[in-house]
């Protein structure tokens, strides 16, 4: 019996955890395969011994049929509608290994509404058409319509997906996306579970009301969000409501969410932020976190306490349960960079054998000062690339943009712009319409490489008189190097400057550096690091700051960039990157129907 103990000790271990897991919640990846709980707990603890390489045949084809509703919801206990993919919101979770071919089949059931999704973080390598940006690579999804995501999860790591069309992820469209290592590969760091954590900011209001406030004179801003949700999960404080009739404190569906933990073990926490608007500092009161990855790429490990985190980026951490196991602990996240408006938001870090529900006996930590800048800097600046994972950039580049980020009044609409100029989408998708050659769908003049750099004064309220709306794009030369500085300036509001999380489609980017104050072009450049510079998909630009990023052009097809702030992107803060059209393939008939397509044939799938 001695050859099979430690396979047995394995399983009897991960039969308890699964169990645990199902339990809490956790179990949901599979539970559409399984006819019992055994089933479902049998199948969670499998997935759990192939990290530890007891790894069983696994297809490499992974099909899923999502349906997209409009259903009433109440994750902070506030009753409101949201939308769902098969009834769930945050989404299911997509569990893939490395090289896998992904297929989901969307059926749009929203009355009025088109839908996009967009799978952040993957690199779409060679299926440009399914990014799922509406207006950029692909007609929007139309009511009672279907659309076919076929792509390959090409690197293991983090990453998210959600809604991108209109204002649609902070509505409740949006989840998680793990891709596992291959067989007999494993991470540069031991843990013994793995768990997913999603984190987003709640609005009462709908989607469409927040974005009409935007369009609209006299301008109104979307405000503070009303709750912060831990896996879909929050508070609301009832009794603020003059009409409390829409919250019921005592529903299920707003109980905190509960991580529990075996004591003595260490659990792997995969940490995305997919917020509206917020960003995030998240805590596990009295331990210790130690950062490992980052969107997807191996971090030179630092142990914190505080894990800054801005819309669009995600981590992983270890956290060992070594604390003093007769309690439960509260995990909690802050509004950062913004003056809080939100109660914090609280999940519970369950030591079993513990009542999953019992209240940490401590008053929810409040998290760092929301507006320390200096400690955010420091943890940009922490990330770099693990020792034996690093890939050096290419030492210079071909190629610099630097984009001025300011905010201005268009026609008398509040609007962001980059180098004056605020990007508004055409009526026929910029991937279509340069693969088609259909050279007036959109504005075929370059937009500029940068601005005025000796007089703009960014600690000042500039009148921007020449800022405009515009769809122009940047054509760069495939397979080329290039570089992207990033600029933060004053908002129209005296001595106010915003936090950008800026996300790149399509690639990922060395972060070679950050700075405060206006970037000098002449000094900063030489500053960068080209040692072991981390790399991701999103990078956070710091109030009155500077980021630098170096990219390859090397990705066929029309990218997009911009803030992923839902209402900075709704207000024009984005620019396009097209790269090598011509070696894209011949587009799918699917993705068209809009615009100068509409003539196109559309079949259903």
């Amino acid at each position: 019996m001695s050859s099979s103990q430690p396979i047995f000790r394995l399983w009897t271990s991960c039969f308890l955890q699964a169990t645990l897991d199902y339990l809490e919640g956790q179990v949901h990846l599979i539970t559409s395969f399984a006819n019992s709980t055994k089933i479902v707990i049998g199948v969670a603890c499998l997935l759990k011994l192939r990290k530890n390489n007891f790894s069983t045949v696994e297809a490499r084809t992974r099909h899923y049929d999502w349906e997209v509703n409009y259903e009433y919801k109440s994750p902070d206990c506030y009753k409101k509608l949201a939308i769902t993919i098969n009834g769930r919101t945050p989404g299911p979770t997509i569990l893939a290994q490395q090289g896998d071919t992904i297929i989901v089949k969307l059926q749009n059931n929203l009355l009025t509404e088109n839908v996009a999704i967009h799978w952040h973080g993957i690199r779409q390598i060679g299926t440009p058409w399914s990014d799922g940006t509406g207006g950029f690579t692909q007609c929007p999804i139309q009511p009672g319509e279907k659309l076919i995501y076929k792509f390959v999860v090409d690197r293991a790591g983090t990453y998210t997906y959600h809604g991108h069309y209109g204002m649609q992820r902070e509505a409740g469209l949006y989840g998680t996306i793990i891709v596992l290592l291959p067989n007999g590969v494993s991470e540069p760091f031991s843990y013994d579970y793995d768990r997913n954590i999603i984190l987003n900011d709640w609005y009462h209001k709908s989607s469409d009301e927040q974005a009409t406030g935007l369009s609209s004179i006299p301008f109104v801003f979307v405000g503070e969000p009303q709750s912060l949700l831990i896996n879909g999960k929050g508070k609301y404080n009832c009794s603020l409501l003059t009409t409390p009739g829409a919250c019921n404190a005592t529903n299920p569906q707003c109980s905190p969410h509960v991580l529990t933990v075996v004591p003595g073990k260490t659990y792997r926490l995969r940490i995305g932020s997919l917020t509206a608007l917020s960003a995030l500092s998240f805590e596990i009161e009295g331990h210790d976190m130690t950062v490992v990855e980052a969107d997807g790429s191996y971090v030179e490990p630092f142990v914190v306490r505080n894990l800054y985190i801005y819309s669009g980026e995600t981590y992983s951490v270890l956290v060992k349960a070594n604390q003093d196991p007769s309690r439960n602990y509260w995990i909690t996240i802050n509004v950062v960079s913004r003056k809080p408006a939100t109660p914090t938001g609280l999940a519970i870090f369950n030591y079993y054998p513990n009542h999953p529900q019992k209240p940490p006996p401590t008053v929810p930590t409040t998290g760092p000062l929301w507006n320390d800048t200096t400690s955010r800097l420091a943890q940009s600046i922490a990330l770099k690339a693990r020792q034996g994972f690093i890939d050096t950039p290419p030492l210079t580049s071909d190629r610099a943009i630097v984009l001025l980020n300011t905010q201005n009044k268009i026609d008398g609409y509040y609007k962001w712009a980059l180098n004056n100029l605020s990007l508004t989408f055409p009526t026929t998708p910029y991937l279509i319409a340069l693969k088609e050659n259909l050279t007036d769908a959109f504005d075929q003049n370059p937009p500029p490489d940068g601005y005025d750099f000796a007089s703009y004064d960014i600690y000042r309220v500039a009148k921007n008189v020449n800022a405009t709306s515009s769809n122009r794009i940047y054509r760069l030369r495939f397979n080329s190097t290039v570089d992207i500085i990033l600029q933060n300036a004053n908002t129209m509001t005296v001595n106010n400057s915003e936090t950008h999380p800026w996300h790149l489609h399509g690639h990922e980017f060395w972060v070679l550096g950050y700075g405060m104050g206006k970037y000098n072009m002449s000094s900063d450049g030489k500053k960068y690091n080209l040692v072991n510079p981390i790399m991701k998909n999103t990078v956070p630009l710091h109030p009155y700051g500077w980021t630098a990023l170096r990219f390859q052009a090397n990705n066929p097809g029309v990218w997009a960039f911009h803030c992923h702030v839902e209402s900075h992107f709704y207000m024009g803060m984005a620019v396009v990157f097209e790269e090598g059209i011509e070696k894209v393939g011949n587009l799918p008939s699917s993705i068209m129907g809009c615009g100068e397509t509409k003539s196109y044939n559309r079949p259903r799938p």
